[in-house]
């Protein structure tokens, strides 16, 4: 099979991924609560379960990145991790005690972890200027899941009979529903991914199909002599990057990143051992302006997020009466909007740069705050005038997470080191599960206190419309790419 038909294969297959995790959000969220009713199971429990997910995921990303960072093999840490999946929904479809539902959304929590690997897949086998796009498409089909989810719900609650001991009611099917998704998606994984190389095939392929001896000439001349005044100009890929000749020897891999201006010259060159992590220091890399700033983003961002979902449930209930067909319409509304979102972003990516992105997506949060913070804390006037007010809000809220999730993650990826990415991307998910887990703490005790709530909301919104205002010159890709060890240590000789 040719390489472009192996890549889109592969793409595919993240999709259905992604979009497996929304269906299973999505099915087993508003069922959850009843099932723990029917075990007696304390309301705290509740929390416990639905945190426990998210937990799991924290803890696993960087575990998981660090694994692919070491490997490139991202399809058996895949196949890995649908296992838990797969055991985490078949413990929730046996239930039995408040005990094994709690210890099966920890479980099936664990598989999520595997999200940072493909993120770093992704970043690797993409050039900059397309990944916003297909980082777009990828949440955009996790959205499409938290819509298809509900959908499935309305024939899985007619469920009523029985498999062996096992029951399967409107309560346990969703865990045996997603039981055979996984173990499906098991298989497709199996056939249809593949671990392509991460290199431009134009640029490897002429490497491995040249002789040995040809080999050793070709390390003490440059591959492609330009004349003088000559700029070079990187030739595209088929793969979908950009080629780009080594300056270095031509097998040599010790490749090193060059961060986003903050460190001279001299401390960029120090350590060159041959490990990909021999370079790599935590400190630098991580507390560096920029990384902090992103990080600090994608925990406000999802904070905000799950802390207005927590909200709104409450709010329209209370003033408005919806009942639970009103609040799914809402959240089918919502689902819609977050996805034309998505694919807004993905064609505006194409003209203007991320932190441009960013910046739009937190100017429309702090619009959306101020509004929330003016008519939903103490809503007032006729039924239409409620109605329009909570639309409005939510509206603008949902409207601005594109912007901010995808352009952060997009930056994110271009401001630290490629060959740790796996690494990097479980960190940024387990900030970003921690926020998941802190959200909906927060508004849940404050949902009579919308003042408070809110008010912590839009104060975290301005410190991030600050932090990256003061680090918007750094909020770009490197200039300095990769270099190769071999040209440092000829820097330093010379």
């Amino acid at each position: 099979m040719d390489y472009p038909r192996r890549k889109k294969r592969t793409n595919f297959t993240i999709g259905l991924l992604f979009l497996a995790g929304g269906i299973e959000y999505a099915v087993i969220l508003p069922t959850i609560w009843a099932y723990l009713r029917t075990l007696d199971a304390e309301p705290y429990y509740l929390g416990l379960a639905i945190s426990a997910f998210s937990f799991a995921g924290l803890i696993t990303g960087p575990f998981f990145g660090y694994w692919s960072d070491r490997t490139r093999q991202t399809k058996a840490i895949i196949l890995f991790a649908n296992l838990f999946q797969i055991a985490g929904n078949f413990m929730y479809f046996v239930g039995g005690s408040k005990w094994m539902l709690l210890s099966s959304r920890l479980v099936a929590g664990v598989g999520t972890g595997a999200g940072a690997s493909i993120f770093s897949y992704l970043t690797q086998s993409t050039t900059s200027q397309e990944r916003a796009t297909v980082f777009a498409v990828v949440m955009a089909c996790r959205q499409f899941g938290l819509l298809v989810g509900p959908a499935c719900n309305v024939f899985l609650r007619l469920c009523d009979f029985w498999i062996g001991p096992f029951v399967v009611n409107k309560f346990t099917s969703p865990g045996l529903f997603m039981c055979l998704v996984w173990i499906l998606l098991q298989v497709i994984v199996f056939v249809m991914y593949y671990d392509l190389p991460l290199l431009p095939p134009p640029c490897s392929d002429r490497v491995m199909s040249m002789p040995s001896d040809v080999l050793d000439e070709e390390e003490e001349e440059p591959l492609v002599h330009h004349e003088v005044g000559q700029e070079e100009e990187a030739e595209p890929s088929s793969y979908g990057s950009t080629c780009v000749e080594p300056r270095g020897p031509l097998l040599g891999d010790e490749c090193r990143y060059v961060p986003n201006g903050h460190l001279t010259d001299e401390e960029a060159a120090k350590g060159r051992e041959k490990s990909p992590f021999s370079n790599f220091s935590s400190l630098r890399e991580y507390l560096r302006e920029e990384v902090v700033v992103l990080l600090t983003a994608q925990f406000i961002t999802l904070f905000n997020q799950t802390a207005l979902e927590t909200m709104v449930t409450p709010i329209t209930q209370r003033y408005l009466n919806f009942g639970e067909l009103e609040n799914s319409i809402m959240y089918f509304l919502c689902g819609v909007e977050v996805i034309c979102g998505f694919f807004l972003v993905r064609c505006l990516s194409v003209r203007f740069k991320d932190r441009v992105i960013l910046v739009v997506g937190l100017v429309i949060c702090n619009v959306a705050c101020v509004w929330c913070l003016l008519f939903l804390t103490r809503p007032q006037g006729s039924f239409a005038v409620l109605l329009m007010e909570l639309v409005v809000g939510v509206f603008l809220q949902v409207l601005g997470l594109p912007f901010v999730a995808v352009s952060q993650v997009s930056l994110f990826s271009k401001v630290t080191a490629e060959r740790t990415q796996g690494l990097s991307q479980g960190l940024r998910r387990s900030v970003g599960g921690v926020a998941t887990i802190l959200g909906p703490l927060w508004a849940g005790g404050l949902t009579e206190n919308l003042y408070i709530m809110l008010g912590a909301m839009m104060g975290l919104l301005s410190l991030l419309m600050i932090m990256v205002g003061l680090s918007y010159p750094y909020l770009v890709e490197p200039a300095g790419g990769y270099v190769s060890s071999e040209t440092e240590r000829d820097e330093d000789s010379s």
